[in-house]
């Protein structure tokens, strides 16, 4: 094996006690970062691993797309000796990631106010749907959110059904937030030398990811509507049909449309009172988009792409995933990176932030159930001083 810089996040060890997807999101992260996870499963193991297909062999895809750079240990929470081998493992941790549903630790002693108790220390970020007070009774899965949170009202062709977004956007999005609370409560740790209890939920994180048609409600007293692909305020903001496929263009400030314009052949259209400026672009769509269109049929979208982007205007294709990684290896963003070694390699997509002096690492393969439970078992029964295995 390679030598590797340590982490940012070396020497943090995480208990894992998520499953699914938000937090398993959450903790690869941080495993990349370098952090020490330690993932706890039940003895028939994170459900994701059934989630087929896809497949790797007899593994899906989808749990190894979120569980890589960790350590398996395979815990009965129900059996008493099991349960002390994870509130050992709790009480050295320095951050507890845990989605059960709210208050469904408490009975193994892996709560809150439990666990703080035998670690003051402990930076302990809890997942769940809907909060721990009144919603904490509703199971917390993506696609209920994406309904209850108003995003399905906005998905979708005007006159269609409601969709759903083609990820867990809230599960992945609530994962990033539990990793920016968990980093914020480390630092105050750092500081004071006190843990803290860190609570995210997708419903918050959702409201919230909603951004520009959440302000829409909440600031404008608007309840915004499904558009298809449009965009409620800028105009040209979405797929536009040219000689083959259809092509993103995004002209969503003047100076781009202008240049939009000019590629196109039409300069004098950005000079016209109704297109000149945006409130009169998306006023005025209707007559806009024919316009445009007439021109961008003469090439194909590929063509248009490297005409637009060398002017400045924002515009691409609408890809496929392979389109997408092919796209990014054009661009050099090297998304693809492999990680374990010999017969347990496998290709995983790259950690999304880059570091100058402490780069994300790849080096433990999503594990097998309870690959690791034979060397944890043993240290967490051990006596606490030394080093971790």
């Amino acid at each position: 094996m390679t030598d590797t810089v340590p982490g940012p996040l070396s020497g943090v060890l995480v208990a894992d006690f998520s499953r699914i997807l938000a937090g398993p999101y959450a903790t690869m992260l941080l495993a990349d970062l370098g952090a020490d996870v330690v993932k706890v499963e039940g003895p028939g193991g994170d459900d994701t691993r059934t989630w087929t297909p896809p497949s790797r062999g007899e593994v899906s895809t989808y749990y190894l797309g979120v569980n890589r750079g960790k350590r398996s240990i395979a815990l009965d929470l129900r059996d008493e000796a099991d349960a002390g081998v994870a509130r050992e493992l709790a009480g050295r941790a320095d951050v507890l990631v845990e989605n059960f549903r709210p208050g469904g630790l408490g009975k193994y002693g892996l709560d809150y106010a439990s666990v703080r108790a035998a670690n003051p220390g402990v930076v302990y970020a809890s997942i769940s749907g809907f909060g721990a007070g009144a919603g904490a009774r509703v199971p917390g899965y993506d696609l209920m959110v994406q309904a209850m949170s108003g995003l399905m009202s906005l998905t979708g062709d005007p006159d269609g059904p409601p969709y759903r977004a083609g990820i867990s956007v809230f599960d992945v999005m609530a994962g990033n937030h539990a990793v920016i609370g968990v980093l914020a409560a480390l630092r105050h740790r750092e500081a004071t030398g006190s843990g803290q209890h860190v609570e995210v939920n997708l419903m918050s994180s959702a409201l919230t990811g909603l951004v520009n048609q959440s302000s829409a409600y909440v600031a404008g007293g608007v309840v915004p509507y499904r558009m298809g692909n449009a965009h409620p305020s800028v105009f040209p903001y979405e797929p536009l049909p040219t000689a083959d496929h259809e092509l993103i263009v995004a002209a969503a400030n003047d100076g781009q449309f202008r240049k939009l314009c000019e590629v196109l052949g039409i300069p004098e259209v950005a000079e016209d009172p109704r297109f000149a400026r945006n409130a009169g672009r998306t006023a005025n769509r209707e007559e806009l988009r024919p316009i445009l269109v007439e021109r961008l049929v003469r090439r194909s979208a590929e063509e248009w792409f490297e005409l637009l982007v060398e002017a400045g205007v924002p515009s691409g294709p609408i890809n496929t995933i392979d389109g997408g990684f092919a796209a990014a290896e054009r661009f050099g963003l090297d998304p693809v990176v492999v990680v374990g070694e010999g017969e347990r390699a496998m290709p995983t997509t790259r950690h999304p932030i880059r570091f100058s002096e402490t780069p994300a690492a790849y080096t433990l393969p999503p594990p097998e159930l309870d690959e690791h439970g034979a060397e944890l078992r043993k240290w967490l029964t051990g006596p606490r001083a030394g080093e971790r295995t």
